[in-house]
């Protein structure tokens, strides 16, 4: 049985960010959902009010044998805008926030020492808004949400 680790990100709408992930190599799936809240079960609906705490997130299944956490990591940098708080482009709230949701001690160091690499390397003139927190119970977001541009000809 191949040996899998899971990561997940928040970096605004989740169709585009499962979209991107699904490109890299090693990767064995990906799931959109929300992750970081205080209401078990959300709905979309109740996610898009901004008042359960959840984000906007990916869960991303991998075989570390084939591509790294690092590697997850530059590709969550480089989808969005890691500047914005609560928010990516014209979506905006809580549940558009860019997070990192580790899983591991390796990878909260890992998610750390990425966000202080990007922080001093002048790409961005605003400080890093990302979030780094301990993985919070994940839930799957509705059938219709799971590999939107795909279904919609939109990636």
């Amino acid at each position: 049985m191949q040996e899998t680790e899971v990561a997940t990100f928040g970096a605004g709408c989740f169709w585009g960010v499962e979209a991107a992930f699904r490109e890299i190599p090693g990767v064995l799936e990906v799931t959109s959902g929300y992750s970081g809240g205080s209401v078990p079960n959300p709905s979309y609906e109740q996610v898009c009010t901004d008042r359960t705490g959840h984000a906007e997130v990916v869960e991303v299944r991998f075989d570390p044998a084939k591509v790294g956490y690092e590697r997850l990591l530059d590709a969550f940098w480089e989808m969005h805008d890691p500047t914005q708080t609560n928010r990516q482009g014209p979506d905006v709230g809580r549940q558009y926030r860019s997070a990192i949701f580790y899983h591991t001690p390796q990878q909260k160091a890992a998610a750390e020492a990425s966000k202080a690499r990007l922080a001093v390397s002048g790409r961005y003139k605003k400080p890093i808004a990302t979030a780094i927190e301990a993985a919070a119970p994940f839930y799957p977001a509705e059938a219709y949400h799971q590999r939107y541009f795909e279904k919609h000809g939109a990636h």
